[in-house]
């Protein structure tokens, strides 16, 4: 059992945790032994009452004597609508008593990141990814860990805390191997639900949990006596663990009761122990409440509204009485074990004088709050909040308790607070602030824009979501000009993230019929050929590549929907298999001086990535990898100083693994995609850019040789049918098929590359070399169906002389010489090395010198071959020339 001093009630709840003070002994050394250990997650679980928060304390208590900076924070029930409340609390503090540059400094590209979120800094005019906050935090903690060494982080009542906070917290302790820093928490299990529950369930996984449970008899007695003297019987101890439930938190009220009224520990006076026990709890709180005066009830009400930084100033202008009352209210409910001073040594943040003695009083007085009057009480602190200059964002979680009542002021006000809320990142406060002002509701003018606005806040989060209230919104009236036309676009790119492509297609399609020729229905025409051209399942593709051509024929690139138009027929023309000079063209008539045009930026939002990754993927597959790598970059340093850390991060990552896949760089290539793949792991599988990150790392590790890592990936990340609606670069029907082949399931591999032949001629796509199916079969043929095989070469080497690339001319060429025997072969094969050495893809280089210095058997062609084959990282092509080289055989 714990040793305790005698009525030490700070100390009361350690009774019988030397299991979780002994963990957290073991976690602090831990930590302080050297800079470079990794971080320590503990969490301590139960029921209200039971210790969580003593706990805590102790973990200061004991860190700080080993030297350690401890920062804590407390989560709210009633402020659980505060985005970032809670991380805020925890390390705003620190960074607050820096100055400016300093905090800018230690927090570096994050600053302008997560400075918003923690209130340091202003945020921006866009709208904050959130992903790219959360990520934001843990770089501010890893950095802030660094100076403040060792570090100790603490956050009780974490089931009461807000979703970003709990979005950060999961995240973090995701990293902790990295992270030299200690996490202690405090939760209630089954006091949260949906995400808040989920995410919390993460980090308990993540953590060393503690079950705590109540006092024993034994130890309930021991406390009795240490608390009262050893006088007190055995008799009245078991009867204070009988009403107690051996919880400590009403043990300890229980028995300062008993001191408060001077009752003698005795068997004689045990069966008052229950009447105390009411009196401190639930109903018998608040009639002791009602017992210190109906001014003072006000004060504890209007402290209970603000929940925190609770300031005697604050709460008299609340509950409307002069300071010298407050001052009064304020000590009387201190008396009373209500109120108290907050404590010092926790160093939570907050202009506070005042702080509940438990969340379960603040809990107690909250709902004993008449309910009119307590919506009455939250609509007078939104206007004092406000009237205290702490903006919109602030006030916002008193008003989403105020009862409609067609206020337009109240509506406004809500949605400049969806503004800020997105402006840090936290769209979900900014979805309940303007799901509230529908229920005002807006004056019919402005319903419609309202509606618009919560699809807009709810784009990156919830597609579905979004759609529905677009689709209403633009059924009303009020959404009219740029407005209505940007409303249908981003419903359009909803169905688009929500695999509704076809209908993304038609509702751009319909709105681009209402409006006369000019600039409003030429941006919604590039809108749909943008989708259209995303879309695999289309049919009737030569008639649509025909009307893009004439439209984007009369197009000079003089504004960006011009612009949009010529890099669609470039990708269009690309993806087609015409002349790649042509396509270039087209493409470079899109930029302004070689670079992309103002608005059409990889983080502006009007057009959004899918267009520049279409310029991007028409050069790459048109031989200018030069132009696309420098897009890929540009795009992934814009996202990352931008701090979008979700889908479009991922998008990039797989982009850039692409170039350096098509350059030839296959070990950059796949840890770019790995990256890829683990932000798109936290995008949601089954998305596009889930598919080309998987798709193009399969067809990366094939290239190194790593044929049943390979096959381990496609297996762990579902890489085949069904595929999504929206094409994939390079197409993932010819990885899949090539991929079968390599493990030696050639059947399945030649069914594959047939239905990649088929969904190839649905769409019209004949470039070789995004769509390679046709190569693959007609090797995978040659011996069972030669005539076949050598159909379907002769139809690349087509394709790919009408294309005119030296990569698509030389790969065909790879593809005869396979196909051929004697010197035909090796005249073919000398002819492929010739194109690809002209080529910027040096693993086909790499792989055509192997092959035509084993056909050759030149010695001197094999060593070419496998130096540039351990350049690429090919590791099969290395083993496949070496192998060769070795065995000596008819070498020249």
């Amino acid at each position: 059992m714990t040793e305790v001093r005698p009525g030490a009630a700070a100390s009361a709840s350690l009774w019988e945790r030397d299991e979780e003070i002994t963990a957290v002994l073991e976690a602090v050394e831990t930590l302080c032994a050297d800079r470079s250990s990794s971080g320590g997650l503990l969490v301590f679980q139960g029921e209200a009452g039971l210790g969580k928060t003593a706990l805590l304390a102790e973990t200061r208590r004991l860190a700080q004597q080993r030297g350690c900076t401890v920062w804590s924070a407390r989560g709210g029930e009633t402020l659980r609508s505060v985005p970032f409340n809670v991380v805020r609390q925890l390390l705003q503090p620190a960074l607050v008593s820096l100055m400016p540059e300093e905090a800018r400094e230690y927090l570096g590209d994050w600053y302008d990141i997560a400075g918003p979120a923690l209130g340091i800094a202003e945020p921006g005019d866009r709208q904050a990814d959130p992903q790219g906050v959360c990520d934001g935090l843990v770089a501010a903690v890893r950095r802030l860990a660094k100076r403040e060494w060792p570090l100790v982080l603490l956050i009780d009542d974490a089931h009461w805390a807000d979703e970003e906070t709990l979005r950060w917290l999961a995240a973090f302790a995701e990293r902790l191997d990295d992270l030299s820093v200690l996490v202690a928490v405090a939760r209630r299990p089954d006091e949260s639900d949906g995400d808040s529950a989920r995410r919390l369930d993460a980090v308990a996984a993540a953590a060393g949990v503690s079950d705590l449970s109540a006092l024993t008899p034994d130890a309930t007695a021991g406390l009795t006596r240490a608390t009262l003297g050893a006088h007190a019987d055995a008799a009245f101890c078991r009867e204070v663990w009988a009403v107690t439930a051996g919880n400590p938190y009403e043990t300890v009220e229980l028995l300062a009761k008993v001191q408060d009224s001077q009752l003698e520990p005795a068997e004689a006076h045990a069966g008052e122990l229950r009447a105390l026990n009411r009196s401190a709890r639930g109903g018998g709180l608040v009639a002791r409440l009602e017992e210190l005066g109906i001014d003072a009830t006000r004060f504890a009400w209007a402290a209970a509204i603000l929940g925190t930084d609770i300031s005697v100033d604050l709460v008299a202008r609340l509950a409307t009485m002069g300071r010298e009352d407050a001052v009064r209210c304020a000590e009387l409910l201190r008396g009373a074990r209500i109120l108290t001073d907050p404590d010092p040594a926790t160093g939570r943040g907050g202009d506070g004088d005042l702080e509940f003695v438990h969340p379960l009083i603040a809990t107690a007085v909250y709902n004993s709050i008449p309910d009119a009057l307590r919506t009455a009480m939250h609509g007078i602190a939104a206007q004092v909040v406000t009237d205290s200059g702490l903006g919109a964002a602030a006030a916002s979680r008193h008003l989403l308790q105020v009862h409609p009542d067609d206020d337009e002021e109240l509506v406004e006000q809500l949605r400049a607070a969806a503004r800020e809320h997105l402006a840090v990142g936290a769209p979900d406060a900014a979805r309940r602030c303007l799901e509230r002002a529908l229920l005002e509701p807006p004056v019919p003018e402005v319903h419609a824009r309202v509606l618009y606005e919560l699809g807009c806040a709810t784009l990156l989060t919830a597609p579905a979501t979004t759609i529905g209230h677009l689709q209403t919104a633009l059924g009303m009236p009020g959404l009219d000009g740029a407005a209505r036309v940007d409303a249908v676009c981003r419903l359009s790119q909803a169905m688009l993230h929500n695999n509704q492509l076809e209908e993304a297609v038609r509702t751009v399609e319909a709105e681009a019929a209402r409006h006369e020729p000019g600039p409003v229905r030429l941006r919604l025409q590039a809108v749909q050929y943008m989708w259209e051209g995303l879309y695999a399942g289309e049919t009737g593709s030569p008639d649509r590549s025909e009307r893009l051509a004439a439209l984007a024929a009369g197009c000079t690139g003089r504004d960006n929907s011009e612009r949009a138009l010529l890099i669609l027929r470039g990708f269009d023309a690309m993806t087609r298999g015409e002349n790649a000079e042509e396509v270039v063209e087209v493409c470079d008539r899109a930029l302004v001086n070689g670079r992309l045009a103002p608005g059409l930026g990889w983080t502006d939002p009007e057009w959004g990535i899918e267009l520049l990754l279409m310029l991007a993927g028409a050069y790459a597959y048109s031989d200018r990898l030069d132009r696309a790598e420098a897009l890929y970059a540009e795009g992934l340093r814009a996202y990352e100083t931008a701090g979008w850390s979700g889908g479009h991060l991922a998008l990039a990552h797989a982009y850039v693994g692409l170039g350096q896949r098509r350059r030839g760089r296959l070990r950059e290539a796949e840890t770019s995609l790995r990256e890829s793949l683990r932000l798109a792991e936290r995008v949601g599988r089954g998305l596009p850019l889930y598919w080309t990150a998987s798709c193009n790392l399969v067809d990366t590790l094939l290239a190194r040789g790593h044929v049943e890592e390979a096959w381990e990936v496609a297996e762990r990340y579902g890489f085949a049918p069904p595929y999504p609606s929206t094409i994939v670069i390079p197409d993932p029907r010819s990885v899949r098929g090539r991929l079968l082949l390599a493990v030696g399931r050639t059947k399945e591999g030649v069914n594959e590359l047939e239905a990649a032949e088929k969904a190839a001629a649905v769409r019209g796509h004949h470039n070789p070399v995004m769509v390679p199916w046709a190569a693959d079969l007609a090797r995978a043929l040659a011996t069972e169906d030669p005539a076949r095989a050598g159909r379907l070469a002769a139809d690349v080497r087509r394709q790919a002389e009408r294309f005119g690339t030296d990569t698509a001319i030389g790969e065909a060429l790879r593809c005869a010489a396979a196909l051929e025997t004697g010197q035909r072969a090796v005249r073919l094969a000398a002819q492929a090395v010739t194109y690809l050495e002209a080529s910027p893809c040096q693993y086909e280089h790499a792989a055509a010198r192997v092959e035509y210095g084993i056909l050759s058997r030149s010695v001197a062609e094999l060593d070419r071959g496998l130096t540039l084959a351990r350049s690429c990282g090919a590791d099969g092509l290395v083993a496949q020339a070496r192998q060769v080289l070795e065995s000596g055989r008819g070498l020249r």
